[in-house]
């Protein structure tokens, strides 16, 4: 199950000819576990890796940490839902160290962010700070390189 969920994350669009020929595994043997992992909840979905610099000049991605008070009986869960549930919300994970949530947002400007945070996160009951941090350039994402550098054909002579 590890080796086919590696080479699905590595590229989701292999058939489950391509997975059975590297798999060593019939293709109804990789559909079954396929359709099973779907079925448990192990796979969630399935999505591209955009390079958002060539995809929207415009689109500004930041992440934000907030500082939040669990609540009883829910502890993180109850806040952590609800901001997921905001469109602009991309990814939202619980995390150690000195910040509670890690929140990933994609909007139009910086402008469009700070509002974000500002009206709709900071505004939220049982959150006590924030810290934002906005992507200037991308390099990886999910183990698939964006941006490749041309190399250097002049060389280094000492």
């Amino acid at each position: 199950m590890k080796e086919l969920l590696s080479l699905l994350k590595q590229n989701a669009r292999l058939s489950n000819a391509d997975l059975a020929a590297m798999l060593g595994r019939s293709e109804e043997t990789v559909a079954a576990q396929i359709a099973e992992m779907e079925e448990q909840g192990v796979i969630r979905g399935y999505s591209v890796i955009v390079d958002e610099e060539l995809a929207d000049r415009d689109a500004v991605t930041a992440y934000i940490e907030l500082k939040i008070t669990p609540q009883p009986d829910c502890g993180f869960d109850e806040l952590a839902r609800t901001i997921s549930g905001f469109s602009a919300v991309e990814s939202v994970t619980l995390m150690s160290g000195g910040y509670d949530l890690g929140i990933t947002i994609t909007g139009t400007s910086l402008r469009d962010i700070a509002s974000f945070v500002a009206q709709r996160l900071a505004t939220l009951d049982g959150v006590l700070s924030t810290r934002t941090h906005f992507v200037l350039k991308r390099y990886k994402e999910k183990g698939i390189l964006i941006q490749e550098e041309p190399g250097d054909e002049r060389g280094v002579y000492l």
